[in-house]
């Protein structure tokens, strides 16, 4: 008898820098993505600014990470949303989203999905488990 793939998303609600939360939520969905589960990442509330792209932490005097954002992709993670609300409220456009990756078959860029909280509340439901960060 099969075993269900499990379904774990990964909801990203803090900002990317003044809190070790956002990277050490990302170096657990790369991780994960090693099992045989179903991920999927939403970023939502100040988590949107972990993927807007140009972010530039040198007067913050550490390391940005962005660009990891930009190996999900590879690591099998698509399923890779932004909440519509959250990004209009913080002044972002679509065009202010990093590339997560690329499309295998056609090498164009591939941007985090944006949707309605409707949405995120369909997806929410149909999860095994959801882990904040």
């Amino acid at each position: 008898m099969a075993e269900e793939i499990k379904k774990i998303m990964f909801t990203v609600r803090k900002p990317p820098h003044g809190s070790i939360y956002v990277y050490e939520g990302l170096e657990v969905k790369l991780i994960m993505a090693a099992y045989d589960a179903d991920i999927s990442v939403v970023f939502m509330d100040d988590g949107v600014f972990a993927v807007k792209q140009g972010q530039n932490t040198k007067e913050l005097g550490i390391k940005g990470f962005a660009a990891t954002y930009g190996a999900l992709v590879d690591y099998e993670i698509s399923q890779v949303y932004v909440d519509r609300k959250s990004m209009e409220d913080r002044g972002m456009t679509e065009d202010d989203l990093l590339v997560i990756g690329e499309d295998e078959d056609t090498e164009e860029p591939i941007k985090p999905e944006v949707v309605d909280g409707d949405q995120i509340a369909a997806m929410m439901a149909q999860q095994h488990n959801i882990l904040a960060f």
